[in-house]
């Protein structure tokens, strides 16, 4: 008796779900919110760093290693100095920063915690910086190119400045 109306429940269910899928109004396309950091007038663009192709490798200790395939719009920028916006990663304990990480993507967003080796730029700073982790921050320095040694730190800026 029990297993009987146990599947005439699911048989009513089942008949049912067609019918309410159907009177579920239409969900419009959503759009990706995260964003990479606006490029500042007269900078580098995102979209130019992450055309940078990551190739990897196992090493022997079993850690993968990368090293990057730069692009040739973006061997041109090497030794250049350069503006770029991103969000601050501080790596001191200080409320102004001269070491710190610039990032594609705000760090609180939980769909791109794992930042690829070309969204994120290691800034080494001449003028500190204010800690500003929810807003944009807008560095000028000059770009090295780096990570060819599989550290996997592609882009490297120094004597930076606010820009």
């Amino acid at each position: 008796m029990i297993r009987a109306l146990a599947l005439s429940a699911l048989a009513l269910v089942a008949l049912a779900a067609p019918a309410m899928a159907q009177t579920r109004p239409a969900q419009p396309a959503i759009d990706d919110v995260w964003q990479p950091a606006a490029t500042p007038r007269g900078g580098v663009s995102w979209k130019l760093l992450e055309s940078t192709r990551e190739v990897s490798r196992r090493g022997k200790d079993g850690h993968i290693r990368s090293r990057p395939l730069f692009p040739a719009a973006v061997l041109a920028l090497d030794g250049r100095r350069v503006k770029v916006a991103g969000y601050m990663m501080p790596l001191e304990n200080a409320s102004r920063q001269r070491h710190f990480v610039l990032m594609a993507y705000p760090p609180g967003c939980p769909f791109h915690t794992h930042a690829m080796p070309y969204q994120f730029i290691e800034v080494l700073a001449d003028t500190p910086f204010p800690v500003e982790i929810e807003q944009a921050t807008v560095v000028e320095g000059i770009l090295e190119l780096s990570g060819r040694d599989e550290s996997g730190v592609f882009y490297k800026l120094k004597s930076a400045r606010p820009g």
